[in-house]
């Protein structure tokens, strides 16, 4: 029996799919798993199709399908059973679950069609006989004429055209003389023309033999816009073309190959004893072809890159395929040059840096299986592969791996779970761990792998801390960098090597304070100061993007006592650039790069020399490879440590032990210096030895003791709301519920106002779930989301995050 209704998961916050018709000459296609076309409300939406129904609700007649997207599901049998799992396991909505997976809907565009009511023919009619009787009759007059004249729906990219037209349509819509609705159409294929050169031709003069360079001994054909790029006129191209030394056709629109993959020759590496025998344990687990799940723990420059080469090695030669995943877009473009100049065209890099036209046609190459591995950030999880064998997590401790939007999967755990499904095995990787994955390895859930040398047994970078406190004693003033830290970079500079320094905090000041009333200056949308930007001369909030001109007096008390407090990165990159004037001195942050080209710029400036100092968020602090840094200097790095988060300590560990693996990777030791006012904080004083196990021990008792992860399961049940008291009635009614309801083994937390009360305008209030029993907090959720559908409490409004991680 062929289904007729098949249930369909649409991109819209309702924990339910909708029943559609299969119309006749769709019956014999593959509509599982493929994105579809179906009228809802009165707009046209893509969603995707999960599964037959037998039959369609009772006494009400059911909508059918309009189209297939796709030509073969984009979607397969697994990463169904993966998004069901992810909607379950976060209480995510089922189809914005399954639109995080799929790729951009580039094949379609969406538009908006008016049309007359039958009122507003009748209107219409009217006005024609008696002309506008009103001001505002004769403002909307165009769109109507055009709208009336119409025989069918008029598209918005027409009313366009006419000046005010589509907001004069919506005038009408909302008058009830038009209707509008949605709708979705195929866009056509972009082409672009390609030119070669035909061999057999000869050039005849200067500018010919120019394109004939080009054209065979340094590119081959190309793209013709990349053609004038190169300095070959339209003229000369014409010319060319005419006498048949070139042929030109039409190709389908393609990204342009990355120059910075070009020519890329990878370091030679000789692998030691650890190396080969993690790649040993991998293939072995491969060739059992059962789940495995293994944690690789290796301090820095230990060479884990080399044995997750080695690894997706072992998977294609077993036949399968792989994906190594990294916690940031700037990564990819490191670790892609890497795999690509092992593997070659079989490798596809997915992230959201990409367009939408280049990150469809990656996703598509991957799902028709004409690439076999894949690299790229927190989504590249879903990447299409069949007979997956491999998935790498690359610090895997990273929060970057937890989306902060519906729906709150983590990637890496996300990838165990994959992993799972299909038999492969998940690698995650780390020289700082997170407590979860090292107490997963600790009970034998994970795999242990350890390399606890750096490759040709170069030692550890020699770690220093600088007492803040002593050196206000001694110089009686603060300075955007300590002296300890000046004269070390000074000694890097006459040995003509370089020097990197991290502040993990963007731009020139902290924020404003007067010193009169004590009040700073904050931002209008959320409860939090305001960050200066000095060469911008604006305050700026790194939340919700507000900026403001720099007051002159105090806009509480007016008066003139403004005070910039603590410094960012544009201020030492200032400071530094004072000490060493001659110095070659770059800096890079979100302010100084912003696209992949500059962050490539940058990077690839230092690492061939064309910069002494490199300063520096968190984006230099992890995955570089510089062989002539010898000097890290981390300024304020006692920062993370007050901010409202249980793992504060953690997160400063990891950052500073990631930022001092930097130096001295190369042939040359290397130095770290540590600026801190509390130097007897634990997770300092471990970083200094570099001395993860102390650490982890450490915490993981405060852990225990605290009833935190990973011994109890966590969810944060955000409130919020841009009417304070609407955020306060929902918060203590869900609160109640679960009062309501106590079990011995829930606790619950609050509400309470969240530690950013307010973000985007909106005020945030939190309840706190914590249990060692995961399945008991998942009912909960769903009990306290459905009750929310009960009191008509707004989706939108209330936010369950599972396994947060960040309080704020």
């Amino acid at each position: 029996m062929i289904p007729r209704f098949c249930e369909v998961a649409l991109p819209v916050p309702l924990r339910t799919t909708f029943t559609y018709a299969i119309p006749k000459h769709l019956a014999d296609a593959e509509i599982i798993g493929s994105r579809v076309v179906v009228p809802f409300g009165n707009r046209a939406m893509a969603g995707v199709a999960v599964k037959f129904a037998l039959n369609a609700q009772t006494g009400k007649s059911t909508k059918e399908i309009v189209e297939i997207v796709d030509a073969i599901p984009a979607l397969t049998p697994e990463l169904l059973a993966l998004g069901e799992w992810i909607s379950r396991y976060y209480v995510a909505p089922i189809g914005e679950t399954l639109r995080s997976m799929l790729p951009p809907l580039a094949e379609l565009r969406e538009h908006r069609e008016y049309g007359l009511t039958e009122q507003g023919r009748e209107f219409y009619a009217e006005v024609r006989e008696r002309g506008a009787a009103e001001a505002g009759e004769a403002r909307d007059l165009e769109a109507l004429e055009t709208l009336g004249l119409a025989k069918g729906a008029v598209a918005s990219t027409k009313l366009r055209r006419i000046p005010g037209g589509e907001a004069a349509a919506e005038r009408l819509v909302r008058r009830g003389i038009a209707a509008a609705r949605e709708r979705m159409e195929r866009k056509g294929e972009r082409v672009q023309r390609i030119v070669a050169w035909n061999e057999a031709a000869a050039a005849t003069n200067a500018k010919e033999e120019k394109a004939r360079e080009i054209l065979t001994a340094v590119r081959g054909p190309l793209p013709v816009a990349l053609l004038l790029k190169e300095g070959v006129s339209r003229a000369v191209l014409a010319r060319l073309e005419k006498s048949g030394k070139v042929t030109l056709w039409d190709e389908p629109f393609t990204a342009e190959e990355d120059p910075w993959e070009a020519n890329f020759v990878p370091p030679a590496n000789v692998l030691n004893a650890e190396q080969q025998n993690a790649i040993t344990a991998v293939r072995e687990w491969l060739v059992a072809g059962k789940f495995a799940a293994g944690l690789l723990h290796g301090v820095t420059g230990s060479g884990k890159t080399e044995v997750y080469l080695g690894a997706v090695e072992a998977a294609l030669a077993q036949g399968r395929t792989a994906i190594v995943l990294v916690p940031e877009i700037a990564l990819t473009l490191w670790v892609s040059r890497l795999v690509r100049a092992r593997f070659g065209a079989t490798v596809a890099v997915l992230h959201s840096g990409l367009a939408d036209k280049e990150r469809a046609h990656e996703w598509w190459r991957v799902r028709r299986g004409e690439a076999r591995v894949v690299v790229g950030t927190r989504s590249a999880v879903f990447a299409p592969l069949t007979n997956l064998g491999l998935i790498i997590v690359d610090e895997e401790q990273e929060t970057s791996y937890k989306q902060e939007e519906t729906p709150r999967y983590n990637g890496r755990d996300a990838a165990v779970v994959r992993a799972s499904l299909v038999n492969a095995v998940a690698l995650l990787g780390s020289a700082t761990p997170s407590l979860e994955s090292s107490q997963n390895a600790r009970i034998g859930k994970y795999k242990l792998l350890e390399l606890t040398t750096r490759v040709a047994d170069r030692p550890l970078a020699r770690v220093r801390l600088v007492d803040l406190r002593e050196e206000f004693k001694s110089s009686h003033r603060s300075a955007p960098a300590s002296a300890a830290l000046v004269a070390a970079i000074r000694k890097r500079f006459d040995e003509g090597t370089q020097a990197l320094v991290l502040i993990n905090r963007r731009g020139y000041s902290w924020y404003v304070l007067c010193r009169s009333c004590g009040a700073g200056v904050e931002c209008q949308n959320c409860s939090i100061a305001l960050s200066y930007h000095k060469g911008r001369a604006r305050l700026e909030c790194h939340y919700c993007g507000y900026s403001s001109a720099v007051p002159k007096v105090c806009p509480k008390c007016k008066s003139q006592y403004l005070y910039f407090v603590g410094d960012g990165a544009e201020r030492v990159e200032e400071y530094l650039r004072e000490q060493f004037a001659k110095a070659r001195i770059g800096r890079l942050d979100r302010d100084t790069v912003r696209t992949k080209r500059e962050y490539q710029k940058v990077l690839g400036a230092f690492a061939r020399g064309e910069l002494d100092l490199l300063v520096g968020t968190q984006m230099v602090a992890k995955g570089h490879d510089f062989e002539r840094v010898t000097l890290v200097g981390v300024v304020a790095a006692d920062l993370a440590l007050g901010r409202p988060d249980f793992r504060a300590a953690e997160r400063t560990f990891q950052l500073l032990t990631q930022v001092a693996g930097r130096a001295g990777r190369g042939h040359l030791p290397g130095e770290v210096l540590i600026e801190t006012y509390y130097p007897e904080h634990y997770a300092i004083q471990h970083a200094v030895d570099q001395d993860y196990n102390a650490f982890f021990e450490r915490e993981i008792h405060f852990r225990q003791v605290m009833h935190y992860p990973p011994f109890v399961a966590l969810a944060n049940v955000l409130v919020r709301d841009r009417k304070i008291e609407n955020a306060i009635r929902w918060s203590q009614a869900i609160a109640g519920w679960f009062d309501s309801r106590k079990h011995s083994e829930l606790k619950v937390l609050g509400p309470a106002a969240a530690a950013l009360s307010k973000l985007r305008r909106e005020y945030r209030f939190q309840i706190l779930l914590k249990s060692p029993n995961r399945r008991l907090l998942a009912q909960a959720l769903e009990g306290c989301l459905a009750f929310c559908a009960e009191k008509k409490i707004p989706e939108s409004a209330v936010i369950a995050d599972v396994d947060p991680v960040s309080l704020l």
